[in-house]
């Protein structure tokens, strides 16, 4: 059973551990994993600073949702990690759905992705997202993250 619980500090080492493992083939790919995701600091200062959401299987850490409130009604899908044996099996589906059902007042959602991540490409897309640019965080380099948004039409 997949279970979406607020993450606590007593969590921040267990799930700094979960993403160094769902960030590997980023490490491969690109050299690096996203700034900081390797260290509990980091995780704890998300704590602090966003919704930090711990992903359960049968009472087991095996990911995390991180959510920045940009502005009253946009949010920022930080970060989603899951465990890389548990993925393709519909766990990203349904923690894109907690989310937005978490946050009903978001009139959109923004996440990046970096160019070469395919998967996710195809993931966001089938949830909605759009792909509105591209941006290159350190101009000496070529890596490059996709920018998507996903726009939420009021349900009446």
């Amino acid at each position: 059973m997949i279970e979406f619980c607020k993450a606590l500090e007593s969590d921040a080492v267990e799930l700094t551990n979960v993403a160094i493992r769902a960030f590997e083939d980023d490490k491969v790919k690109y050299g690096s994993v996203p700034p900081g995701i390797d260290t509990k600091e980091q995780h704890l200062s998300y704590m602090k600073e966003a919704d930090y959401f711990k992903i359960l299987k049968d009472n087991i850490i095996i990911g995390g949702i991180i959510v920045f409130n940009d502005t009253k009604c946009n949010y920022i899908l930080g970060s989603i990690f899951i465990l890389p044996s548990l993925q393709n099996q519909g766990i990203g589906k349904k923690a894109i759905n907690f989310i937005e059902k978490s946050f009903p007042e978001a009139k959109k959602w923004s996440l990046d992705t970096p160019y070469l991540s395919f998967r996710n490409h195809h993931f966001y897309e089938k949830m909605g997202y759009i792909k509105v640019g591209e941006v290159f965080p350190d101009k000496d380099s070529d890596f490059c993250l996709f920018l998507y948004e996903k726009t939420i039409k009021d349900n009446i």
